[in-house]
């Protein structure tokens, strides 16, 4: 079955042998063999005169950067059949530098056009030199405007754990050091919290200065705290129910025989 081929070129005049040179760089003996449909002067259509999803091939041969534009490029879409090909063919007398930056604008240009595996293609041919230096090609989608295809979503399967009862436990004992292992030493006797008359260290973090440096301020002992006695058993009621001479005068009220406690702020200025 022969492809439908479609050239197009700004001349005046195409021949078909250039076009079937150009097209020979595809490596496709049954395109070797069409008959092209030639187009002259299609800068200046605004429309091709062709049906829609009918040709094989589209070749445009031209020495002019405007060739093919964006509204031929549609056209050439439109024309083109789903998978089809288009080739671009160019002349350019300029040197390496402007060639390379003319293929990546080609390139640029099919893909934002919508064709596919836009890229420049080796000359292998013998093609006139005045007819073309460069070449670019690139592949219309396979599927059509508005189509619409299901996507397959995978069965979700629940993870499955393998068990091997062959595995070797590891023994908790086996986590623990040598300094785990240790018998934690008691604090020593200087410490604030041990010992007989539970008295201050010299570095005291506790509070137990700090209450010491209270008790030191009322003039009281620590057993007039601890086991607080009245002889006129009014001493617990408070400073209006104390005499003059009361060792307790200036403290909370209490009950007799209980410990006496000192509030954080007991001693802190009111004003």
């Amino acid at each position: 079955m022969q492809s439908a081929v479609l050239a197009l070129s700004e001349d005046k005049i195409l021949p078909v042998s250039a076009v079937l040179n150009a097209i020979r760089d595809l490596g496709d003996e049954a395109v070797e063999q069409c008959d092209p449909q030639i187009i002259t002067q299609a800068s200046s259509l605004s429309q091709l005169p062709v049906e829609s999803f009918s040709i094989d091939i589209v070749l445009s041969i031209s020495s002019s950067h405007e060739l093919p534009g964006d509204q031929l490029l549609e056209e050439i879409s439109r024309v083109l059949k789903p998978g089809g090909t288009i080739l671009i063919y160019k002349k350019l007398t300029s040197d390496k530098g402007d060639v390379d930056k003319a293929i990546s604008a080609l390139e640029g240009k099919l893909l934002l056009a919508g064709f596919l595996d836009a890229q420049h293609i080796q000359l292998k041919s013998v093609v006139p030199a005045e007819v073309v230096s460069f070449g670019v090609k690139g592949k219309k989608p396979t599927w059509k405007i508005g189509s619409s295809f299901a996507i397959k979503k995978a069965p979700k399967s629940l993870a499955k754990l393998q068990v091997d009862d062959d595995s070797d436990l590891i023994d908790e004992d086996t986590l623990l050091t040598e300094e785990d292992l240790k018998k934690p030493q008691l604090p020593l006797v200087g410490d604030c919290e041990v010992g007989s008359t539970r008295k201050a260290c010299k570095n005291c973090i506790c509070g137990r200065a700090e209450a010491e440096e209270k008790v030191e301020k009322l003039g009281l002992t620590v057993d007039q705290l601890n086991n607080p006695q009245s002889a006129c058993g009014s001493c617990g009621l408070g400073d209006a129910f104390r005499c003059s001479t009361c060792p307790y005068k200036g403290l909370p009220p209490f009950k007799l025989g209980e410990k006496v406690s000192l509030s954080s702020n007991f001693l802190v200025a009111d004003i």
